[in-house]
């Protein structure tokens, strides 16, 4: 049995690699590379220029259009896929530059914790590119103050740190020292 390949195959793939495009900083041609993180577009006249860019960006391109009008500018809300995750935005970006997170709203009130390293700052809620939570004094870059658990308003008997972090487990809730040299575990009632 004789199996025949098809040619035009072959040649339809390198004609799109001919798309030449120019250097947005100097004019020269970009050429494919390859780094640690993947593969990237990068100047020809490197090191002269040293421009480059990612093949791949999460640039917040459109995922699905959600038919719900913006709160600032009218125009429709949509889902875009982003560096970090999903998100919703305007779709009238970069003009409006509204834009929500695609989890639904907490029904708790935040409690407002005071920063114990700076004095000046809350402890609020993120989360991190991954995904987990943490709370962070809200003066970042100034104070870089962050725990990985829940704060709770108290002081350490051992160190008296003016904050305890909430840990769970199967046998309950544990309140422990949130001051990095000590993490004495509390006596709870």
């Amino acid at each position: 049995m004789s199996r025949h390949i098809d040619q035009q195959l072959f040649s339809a793939h390198e004609h799109a690699l001919d798309e030449v495009e120019s250097c947005p900083q100097c004019g020269s041609e970009l050429q494919l590379r390859h780094g640690k993180h993947g593969p990237f577009w990068g100047c020809s006249a490197y090191p002269a220029c040293d421009y480059l860019r990612p093949r791949h960006q999460h640039d917040g391109h459109i995922v699905k259009a959600l038919g719900v009008p913006c709160p600032e500018c009218g125009h429709e809300l949509v889902l875009r896929q982003g560096r970090y995750g999903m998100f919703i935005g305007c779709s009238d970006f970069p003009q409006c530059h509204h834009i929500e997170s695609s989890a639904p709203p907490k029904t708790e009130q935040p409690r407002e914790v005071c920063c114990p390293e700076c004095n000046s700052g809350q402890l609020v809620e993120r989360k991190s590119r991954f995904g987990k939570t943490f709370w962070a004094c809200d003066q970042y870059p100034k104070c870089k103050f962050a725990i990985n658990a829940p704060p709770v308003i108290g002081q350490c008997s051992v160190c008296g740190f003016p904050l305890l972090i909430e840990k769970k487990s199967a046998s309950g809730v544990t309140l422990i020292c949130a001051a990095r040299r000590c993490g004495h575990v509390q006596e709870t009632e």
